[in-house]
């Protein structure tokens, strides 16, 4: 199967599309809780890639809120919206009278979604992780929950095909370029990304290495720390890359124009929710930065 560049939203056509579920759903959430599913109606979608999987599934109609993170398809930004995903107010959430809140871990606080549960609302947490193992739980689990378990299964096998497409072309080099990906912050160092982030697991999925595996998080960039790392590519947000003053501001922070990847200007840039949402389009980030980090590979033979 060939790698298309097509995103993946959409791909489920309308003969797929049903209904919202009549009967009642029982799901599990991230701690093992079963959640009585009876109304998907009035859907809250917490998480970028949450509402980028609703929306793949057909069933953006039901949505009643996102939260600010939810930018990706365009229509989502035109929702009512609830605030930072970690910063989840149960008052605001509630304002919407919701029949069902959809959310990963990585939105917060815990007392705001147990005061969802307190109100009676179907509340679904599913983990979040930066593996493509997670991105294909949470596409089964939405689609369980919202009784689209056909959309499910195809955006499923459709993800599946593009990864492995990619996973084909990688095995035919063993070149692993070590990438520093940068966050920037209003103020002070930009910071880096280490173990258990999302440009770690893009990283990892395009072919290439995460210049710090010390620790986990990100943490400020130092000068000294940057030219003993010595990156081959440097990765940001398009957000970083215009907040840092493009590629010259990037390669003035922490020395980076004496790393190899300043030298020869390897900067990569890309959408913050395509790059990091770890949702349906995970595969195609994979690939645009696989193809910057592999030049050798033949992408346009596909």
């Amino acid at each position: 199967m060939s790698l298309s560049r097509r995103p993946l939203l959409g791909l489920v056509g309308a003969a797929l599309m049903v209904r919202p579920a009549c009967g009642r759903i029982t799901v599990t959430d991230h701690a093992g809780r079963t959640i009585d599913i009876a109304d998907t109606s009035r859907v809250v979608s917490i998480g970028g890639s949450v509402t980028e999987i609703v929306y793949a599934l057909g069933a953006g109609g039901q949505l009643v809120g996102v939260d600010t993170t939810s930018r990706y398809p365009e229509a989502a930004t035109r929702l009512p919206q609830i605030g930072y995903m970690r910063q989840i107010s149960a008052e605001g959430v509630l304002s919407l009278r919701p029949s069902l809140v959809l959310s990963t871990t990585a939105a917060g606080p815990a007392a705001a979604f147990d005061q969802l549960r307190s109100a009676g609302v179907a509340t679904l947490v599913l983990p979040e992780d930066y593996e493509f193992t997670g991105v294909l739980h949470k596409i089964e689990n939405i689609g369980h929950a919202l009784g689209r378990e056909p959309a499910a299964t195809a955006l499923i096998e459709a993800c599946r095909g593009e990864m492995s497409a990619l996973a084909r072309m990688l095995s035919s080099t063993t070149s692993r370029p070590r990438v520093l990906s940068l966050l920037s912050i209003a103020q002070g160092s930009p910071l880096a990304a280490g173990s258990a982030t999302g440009a770690d697991g893009i990283i990892r999925l395009a072919g290439g290495s995460n210049a710090i595996i010390s620790y986990e998080g990100y943490r400020p960039v130092t000068t000294e720390g940057v030219l003993t790392l010595a990156p081959e590519a440097i990765m940001v947000t398009t957000a970083t890359l215009n907040a840092m003053g493009g590629i010259d501001g990037i390669l003035k922070a922490a020395s980076l124009g004496l790393t190899p990847a300043g030298r020869s200007r390897r900067v990569f840039a890309l959408d913050a929710l395509l790059l990091l949402g770890f949702g349906p389009r995970t595969a195609e980030a994979a690939r645009r930065l696989a193809a910057f980090l592999h030049p050798e590979l033949a992408w346009d033979r596909q």
